[in-house]
């Protein structure tokens, strides 16, 4: 699996790379795209903008068709953040269903903006889970027809545990709420088909598992489309963007959720690794997945290092996260190694695709040592 796309991946020939859960390895192909960029700057003409709304396009549908959505309905723009501030923009929160679910599993971001809608009436309630892993019976619970919002990330940051997503969304919408998944920390490495599961809102990015940088996107349930008018907004939204006149209302797809001015750099850069990735498969990406992460497993259980991540392959997003004393020094330790991987409360090993069984075994090895 990893030998037939490994030589696409120059940073692999410099060390072992587990480091794809917070940056994933970017293809020689964007070297190209960048030598193509600075020619489009060095002899700049105003249509390179038709160039480069094409490709635009082109990432919207490459991405659109990667995680199971319909045509017109993903966004790109330049992170997360600015995303889900648009979903939130979008709503009244008047009571009584004015509460946003969330759980304290998230990405800083998540909390911090749905707070900050608290100025506008929104009540946000956190589910704590007095661990690791998320108490999903207890989140349920929390979801009632109070509930405008469910919160939730696809799989931890800190942990990698992972949500029932079909049972969540069953449940939310049985009392109607709406349901925004942060499936940053699994698009690209684990199967994600938004039609199927019926989820409202879905974000994503390129600079973990999906192999791109700096590009963030935003999937919206269709049939949601026509009522959702963001307040956080932008020219390129309206219905008229591309004319330049005035727009009399928004766009009818997804781009009712973009914003100012485009850059496009990162979604051309992006769209490199989408298509590798593409090539491959998701499912065949996600069974050597599981391989790895298991062979992580077995390397910290033999050696007596406590596994936070859930060891049930259900459960278990593309990191594995080890309870490591002083974790952090031990990263530099390996980083001095030439073994990169993270550090967030937790240590975390995040192999992908394009990495090999011998390299999860040379950097526990490693580990090893170092603890020692």
């Amino acid at each position: 699996m990893a030998d037939s796309i490994r030589d696409q991946f120059p940073l692999l020939g410099t060390c072992v790379y587990l480091n794809n859960n917070s940056t994933g390895a970017v293809p020689k192909g964007v070297e190209s795209v960048l030598s193509d960029y600075w020619e489009t700057l060095r002899t700049w003409r105003d249509g390179v903008w038709e160039g480069w709304h094409d490709g635009l396009d082109e990432y919207l549908g490459a991405l659109a068709a990667f995680i199971g959505a319909p045509p017109g309905s993903v966004a790109v723009d330049a992170n997360l953040s600015t995303l889900l501030a648009r979903i939130a923009s979008c709503f009244d929160y008047r009571a009584p269903r004015n509460r946003v679910v969330t759980t304290d599993l998230e990405f800083p971001t998540v909390p911090f903006i749905w707070k900050a809608f608290r100025r506008y009436g929104a009540e946000v309630d956190v589910v704590g889970t007095g661990g690791p892993h998320l108490d999903e019976d207890e989140l349920l619970r929390r979801v009632d027809e109070r509930t405008l919002i469910v919160s939730v990330p696809h799989a931890s940051f800190s942990s990698g545990a992972t949500v029932d997503l079909e049972r969540l969304v069953e449940h939310a919408h049985s009392v109607g709420a709406l349901v925004v998944v942060d499936a940053f920390q699994t698009v690209g490495v684990m199967p994600l088909d938004v039609t199927a599961l019926g989820v409202d809102f879905v974000l994503g990015g390129a600079h973990k598992w999906m192999c791109g940088v700096g590009t963030a996107f935003l999937y919206v349930r269709p049939g949601l489309l026509p009522g959702l008018e963001p307040a956080a907004t932008g020219w390129q939204a309206g219905d008229r963007a591309l004319t330049f006149q005035p727009s009399a209302g928004y766009a009818a797809d997804a781009r009712r959720f973009t914003g100012g001015t485009p850059f496009p750099l990162t979604a051309l850069i992006s769209r490199v690794g989408l298509e590798l990735l593409s090539g491959v498969g998701i499912e065949a990406i996600r069974a050597h997945s599981l391989v790895c992460t298991e062979r992580i497993i077995a390397h910290a259980t033999e050696a007596g290092i406590p596994v936070v991540s859930p060891v049930e392959p259900h459960r278990r997003g593309g990191v594995v996260c080890l309870d490591v004393p002083d974790g952090e020094a031990v990263k530099y330790r390996l980083a001095a190694r030439d073994m990169i991987c993270s550090w967030r409360t937790y240590l975390r090993i995040g192999p992908h695709v394009y990495n090999t069984l011998d390299e999860i075994d040379e950097f526990m090895a490693a580990l090893v040592a170092v603890t020692r």
